[in-house]
């Protein structure tokens, strides 16, 4: 199976100097996702943490409910990518085959075996009141990324999705070459923890567009915290949902985008963002 990580040779411009020498930069590899032996979706991600992948791709596309629904995994390695074959019960894999025969063609965005725009904007979970997070919680969980993202520290390539509770911190920490897999690996990591998403936030170090925002409401987090700015269709996405959407957000601090109520203060936030529309 091929590593995560690997060396190539490069020359580097600095300071008007030119010098010789090897950097380590993220592998990206096909992976193949295939249900009861048909091809659902291809993907390119980075090869570590796939049983993770496979459950949670399956998890947040909808194609499984549980972790149970999946009733055997094989991670086969190609000579030009690797297959994440699995086995669904027999309801589940019905499913599967309906969204096949409307699928164009394999897909790298993330949004799979969908046939119609409104599929693609469609209706996300609505969140569970859960507990609220203070401003030194979210600045907390955020600052304690940076040194568990080990892909990253070598190679500066990576996203970073992560799950922090007040009881636990860090729960899980998952990275890939792409966001929404990052999360993916995410959601399976914390489905096959049985971790209570009501008492934490997802963590990113990517921007926002919807399909995180679906993947967070999917794992069932009440709050989302994020380095970059959300899309509109993300701030009214979250809003929909219930989650708490925090972006933007810095060692000197964060905006609150939907939800305040999800994050305590001794000040009142009492305004949400809201998207103008021309």
């Amino acid at each position: 199976m091929q590593r995560p990580v690997s060396p190539v040779r490069r020359k580097a411009w600095r300071d008007g100097r030119v010098a010789e020498g090897t950097r380590l930069i993220p592998e990206e590899t096909a992976l193949a996702l295939t249900y009861n032996g048909g091809t659902y979706a291809v993907m390119m991600g980075t090869p570590q943490d796939l049983p993770d992948f496979a459950l949670g791709f399956s998890l947040n596309e909808g194609i499984v409910h549980s972790a149970d629904d999946i009733k055997s995994l094989d991670i086969i390695g190609l000579g030009d990518g690797i297959e994440l074959r699995m086995w669904l019960s027999p309801d589940r894999a019905e499913l599967v085959n309906e969204r096949r025969r409307h699928m164009a063609g394999p897909t790298g965005c993330g949004i799979c075996g969908i046939e119609s725009i409104a599929e693609a904007v469609r209706p996300t979970a609505i969140v569970p009141k859960g507990r609220a997070f203070s401003p030194q919680e979210i600045m907390t969980a955020m600052a304690t990324i940076a040194p568990l993202q080990r892909i990253n520290i070598e190679t500066r390539g990576a996203h970073a999705a992560a799950f922090w509770t007040a009881a636990r911190d860090i729960i899980s920490l998952r990275e890939d070459v792409g966001r929404h897999n990052a999360l993916d690996k995410l959601a399976g990591a914390l489905a096959r923890e049985r971790a209570e998403a009501s008492e934490g936030m997802v963590l990113l170090t990517s921007r926002v567009s919807v399909e995180m925002v679906q993947k967070t409401a999917a794992i069932g987090a009440p709050l989302m915290v994020a380095v970059s700015a959300p899309t509109a269709l993300a701030v009214r996405t979250a809003e929909a949902a219930g989650i708490a959407l925090v972006a933007v957000a810095r060692s000197d601090g964060f905006e609150i985008f939907t939800h305040p109520e999800r994050v305590s203060a001794d000040v009142a936030l009492t305004e949400t963002a809201h998207v103008i529309v021309a």
